[in-house]
């Protein structure tokens, strides 16, 4: 399947290679170029430190290094109050193959990480929305590497290897200032896909191709190995440690969406906006999260202890931003604000329901034109299903047994620049009902009721 869905791609690229083509480097904000999964930056074009030399730049060669730490606790809530310091070293290099072996528009981006330290979600909270995007088990893994060609000024574009989802699909460029990971990769794919999905810190082996049919309107679709820790119990990040499994055989994950932007040119004195709708299709198995395979509730003395198995899983998105107001004389300075909404089938998904929003603002001073602010508040609702095999395990256990519903995220942070590459960021989150107000009843420690949580944070990033 990922071999036809590679020769499709090829195949429409080729078709539309001599159509008229359109000067995607003119918009205001080139969501083209590779990102930094960090910041969200370019990896290609950003403002560092000095520090790294790149020698062989002027043969197409470039290499980044970018290091987030950062410490955070919960005051109150959750599974139990404390206090962790993580970190994650990011290196990366990108290659303009014109410049290095003449192959025309080809390029190849690849990166790793080295993972440090503890996680407060998975530690101390038992949360849906992890409080950082960087929290993962500790490790040295590769994340991305992967070759993108390009045809008729930026028009199609094409990328093929070990990729991520998240810097493309269901994102916005207005939650980049925030530290939790659901403001990146949301919440509903996070829990409900297998592995996660292709994002931090396990990206999958795929294809994305990419078409600008105007300067507004484009369409993306992408086919992943669907399981890109391959199954098994325990965290899938043990079962592919360093992000070098690339497996392809796994039942696949298609991923879509068609995106409209307006005032979206460089120097365009108006408000750009941007609307998409998407959404995923998985062809694995899944399990019912209330039956087992003999019919009766998983919660009954006569389950047999495995759940009924689902056939594939689906699910659709939209995201809206609009900038609202915009400093004179810039493209992306002032404040703009987004909303995101999901759902998927409650019968196999933990979350079918999934919602955020917020605000950010970019550079609102001439005198720090880097520093952001944003506040946000997401929801994600347990699944009607899950809920019900809550209810069968109060029915056994009593009334005191607790039933999960939703849980819910209000955030804010104020990202400082110290100097060119060099930023800190305080951050604040109330976690509503973590984990649904409760742990999971199939879990380690079913049953408990988990309260409201603060958290309290602080990171630094430096890019090199």
């Amino acid at each position: 399947m990922s071999l036809r869905g590679l020769a499709l791609a090829v195949f429409l690229a080729g078709l539309l290679e001599g159509s008229h083509a359109f000067a995607q480097e003119d918009k205001k904000t080139d969501d083209d170029k590779p990102a930094d999964p960090d910041t969200g930056e370019s990896t290609v074009e950003e403002k560092t430190l000095g520090l790294l030399p790149n020698p062989f730049q002027k043969y197409g060669i470039k290499f980044a290094a970018t290091y987030i730490g950062e410490s955070l606790g919960n005051v109150s809530g959750g599974l139990k109050q404390g206090a962790i310091y993580e970190g994650r070293l990011n290196l990366a290099i990108d290659v303009d193959m014109q410049k290095l072996m003449g192959i025309d528009k080809l390029t190849f981006h690849g990166n790793m990480f080295q993972i440090h330290g503890d996680g407060l979600s998975r530690n101390y909270l038992d949360n849906f929305f992890v409080v950082s995007g960087i929290e993962a088990l500790p490790s040295t893994r590769l994340y991305e590497a992967y070759f993108e060609k390009q045809w008729g000024d930026k028009k199609v574009s094409l990328k093929f290897g070990q990729l991520a989802a998240d810097s493309e699909f269901f994102n916005t460029k207005y939650t980049d200032v925030f530290a939790n990971a659901s403001m990146g990769w949301p919440a509903i794919t996070s829990l409900d896909l297998p592995s996660g999905g292709p994002s931090p810190p396990l990206a999958a082996m795929g294809t994305r191709l990419l078409v600008n049919i105007t300067d507004q309107l484009s369409i993306l679709g992408g086919i992943f190995d669907g399981n890109q820790a391959g199954p098994g119990p325990g965290d899938p990040q043990e079962r592919n440690r360093y992000g070098v499994s690339f497996r392809i055989n796994d039942p696949p994950l298609l991923l879509g969406q068609i995106q409209y932007a307006w005032n979206n040119k460089k120097g365009d004195p108006n408000l750009t906006g941007q609307m998409k709708f998407g959404g995923w299709r998985h062809f694995g198995p899944f399990s019912d999260l209330q039956l087992a395979s003999n019919g009766v509730s998983l919660a009954a003395p006569t389950s047999s202890g495995t759940p009924l198995t689902l056939a594939g899983d689906v699910g659709g998105w939209a995201v809206f931003e609009q900038q609202l107001y915009r400093v004179p004389k810039s493209d992306d300075r002032g404040i703009g604000v987004f909303a995101r909404v999901s759902g998927a089938p409650a019968d196999r998904n933990l979350i079918d329901l999934y919602a955020d929003a917020g605000l950010e603002s970019i550079g609102l001073s001439d005198k720090r034109p880097d520093d952001k602010f944003g506040i946000a508040a997401g929801y994600a609702h347990v699944s009607k299903r899950a809920q019900a095999l809550d209810f069968d395990y109060r029915a056994l256990a009593g009334q005191a047994w607790p039933v999960r519903s939703f849980e819910g995220l209000l955030t804010a942070v104020y990202q400082y620049q110290l100097r060119d590459g060099w930023t800190v960021q305080p951050n604040f989150q109330y976690i509503f009902r973590p984990g649904g107000g409760a742990t999971d009843p199939a879990g380690q420690t079913p049953g408990r009721v988990l309260k409201n949580a603060a958290v309290l944070g602080l990171r630094t990033t430096l890019k090199f």
